[in-house]
């Protein structure tokens, strides 16, 4: 398993890690944000043809974390299925079912309109918003980043940030990241089969980006 990057904020000791998580040391709690399950189904069911093992990949990322780092808590912020149930859904509930003990949290995204019950069926906590230590977990980002939110700095998901580098050649490649600013971080998109954004950070930003196996500084 690739390294994290350690990374010591608001006191608290972040492992940023090249799989796009972040593990929390003092909470014992791996989070990640837009896993976007069932995206493959999703579009299979809608003809276009996409490789079925992206799911699996994703899960087996994520169970490799686990055993890794053997959190108390996964925190998963927003849009962890895609869409609407379809066939994608059982290989969550057998992924589920390894891990009974796992506290696991899911801040609702847009993208998350599977009825509750299916998700505290297999004992999945819900929340629109949740604070934890310093830390308001939420999907979306501030709507204003320079107003502070009253819970707490923000981590959060949604937007999929990624961070364009140009080399000398001119050449230019945009590698996911995590994004902390003043008053929010943003955390990268999970999942294989998101896609990713370049965004602009301000200069009192830091900027992670990710690469195949390590997380580097940028800014």
């Amino acid at each position: 398993m690739s390294a994290g990057t350690p990374f010591q904020f608001l006191d608290q000791d972040l492992l940023l890690l090249p799989q796009k998580a972040i593990y929390w040391q003092q909470e014992k709690a791996l989070l990640a944000a837009d896993v976007h399950f069932g995206k493959v189904g999703h579009f299979r069911k809608a003809g276009i043809a996409i490789p079925r093992n992206m799911e699996q990949d994703d899960l087996a990322v994520l169970s490799d974390l686990i055993h890794e780092y053997r959190p108390e808590k996964l925190i998963f912020l927003g849009d962890l299925f895609h869409s609407d149930m379809n066939n994608d859904w059982d290989w969550f509930v057998l992924w589920r079912s390894q891990f009974p003990r796992l506290q696991i949290v899911l801040i609702k995204g847009n993208h998350d309109i599977i009825s509750d019950n299916h998700y505290t069926n297999l004992g999945i906590t819900l929340h629109k918003e949740l604070t934890m230590g310093p830390f308001l977990m939420l999907h979306h980002p501030l709507p204003d980043p320079e107003v502070k939110a009253e819970g707490g700095y923000v981590l959060c998901g949604h937007i999929h940030p990624g961070v364009s580098l140009v080399g000398r050649g001119r050449q230019s490649v945009t590698l996911p990241c995590f994004a902390f600013g003043k008053n929010q971080a943003i955390l990268p998109s999970f999942g294989k089969f998101t896609g990713k954004v370049a965004i602009l950070s301000r200069k009192a930003d830091k900027v992670f980006g990710v690469l195949k196996d390590k997380v580097i500084a940028i800014g």
